[in-house]
Formats: structure tokens, sequence, C-alpha cells
């Protein structure tokens, strides 16, 4: 099997070590950029991200990665966001006022409800927590009973459309956790730091190949 070739976007937000390191560890040869050049002609696109909302979209824009990202997806290239990688998929986050996401993907991001603090649940929600699969997707094949991944976030998406959720998270109340419309995937978790789960969930992505009729 020839090795699959990943570009890993950098919008300057966080360090993309460990993910370049776990795509590595997947099998993907990487090229990480902050280039809109590299990025409009990837053929597979790795979105992560760390920190607030704004700022991820932010960086994205200021460094001409927006157009790019969008570009690439509109010719077909395979996309996965991680953690705010998956929230910028979104239409608009409200994380420190409201912010425009690249639109691929109707819905937004809201905050936990301070409700869960009367539960006994700490936000942000961070630690381990069970993925459970709802629909057949790409990234649960080997994994099929859903698995444990890590989280690390405040804010959760709410997607306006029921059939793009692949798999949700119970944290007071069942979130989507994971995302898919036609060459979109997206995680909330971070797969980089999920050890044989988030391995097998990269490992999925880099041989997953769309079809015309996955939207």
């Amino acid at each position: 099997m020839t090795t699959p070739d990943v570009i890993l976007i950098d919008a300057g937000t966080g360090n993309l070590r460990s993910v370049h390191k776990a795509l590595e560890a997947a099998g993907a040869r990487v090229t990480r950029t902050a280039d809109p050049d590299i990025v409009r002609r990837g053929t597979r696109l790795v979105l992560p991200g760390v920190g607030a909302f704004g700022d991820f979209m932010a960086g994205l824009r200021s460094r001409g990665l927006e157009a790019a990202v969008l570009e690439a997806v509109s010719q077909g290239a395979p996309l996965l966001g991680i953690c705010v990688g998956m929230q910028a998929l979104f239409e608009i986050g409200e994380e420190m006022g409201e912010h425009r996401g690249l639109g691929l993907l109707p819905g937004r991001v809201v905050a936990f409800p301070p409700t869960l603090r009367e539960q006994g649940l700490k936000v942000p929600h961070t630690g381990w927590n069970f993925v459970r699969w709802v629909r057949e997707n790409p990234l649960r094949a080997g994994l099929e009973g859903g698995g444990y991944a890590y989280f690390n976030h405040s804010f959760y998406c709410q997607p306006a459309r029921a059939a793009d959720v692949i798999a949700q998270t119970d944290y007071g109340f069942p979130y989507a956790s994971a995302v898919q419309r036609g060459n979109l995937l997206g995680v909330q978790f971070h797969p980089e730091k999920s050890q044989r789960v988030g391995l097998r969930v990269l490992s999925n992505f880099l041989r997953w190949t769309p079809t015309s009729d996955a939207a």
C-alpha cells in the first residue's frame, strides 16, 4: 500500500508536533504548512486546533488559509478537523462573542451549560470519555463498539442536521463528538492523545476514499 500524503494545516494557534507524530505513527507522510498554495493543492487535509474558536479562525484568515481550505474541500479532498478544527467546520462559534466559522456544516458551537456543575461535572470537559458511534462512518472500522478517547474543551458543536452526527459522547447530556458530511470529518476528541482508539481513527481516515454519494 502506498504511503498516504497528508497536509497538516498550521493556523498558528497551537503546537502541532503531537498530531504530526501521531499521523506518522498511523502511516502518513506529513507536510506541516501554513502555505495556502500547498493547502489548496492538498489531496488529504488535517485541520487541528486548540484554544479559542475566534483566535483559531483569525489565524486561518490572517494566513490566507480559509479560502485555501474551502477550495481544497470543494475539489473533493478529504478533511479531518480535530477539536477546534472540528468546531471550525460549522457556521458560528459563540466563544468570547460570535465568530464566523468555515460554514461547511450548518450549526453552531456553544458553551456547556452552567447546569453541568449542579451534576458535579467540571468545565472544561477534560479527560477520557466514551465515544459511541451512532451511524456507519469511515472512522469506526475496528472500533465498532466505540471506545474511550481524550477530550479537553468548554464548547461543543450543535449540528443543525442530525444526519451529520456520526458519534455522541455523554457529559451531562449526549452531544456530537464526531461528524461527517461528504468528504468532511470532524472529531471533538484528540486522537493524538487517545492511544489505541486515536491511532485507529487516524489510520481509518488515512485509508478512506470518499465516494460521490457520501454527502
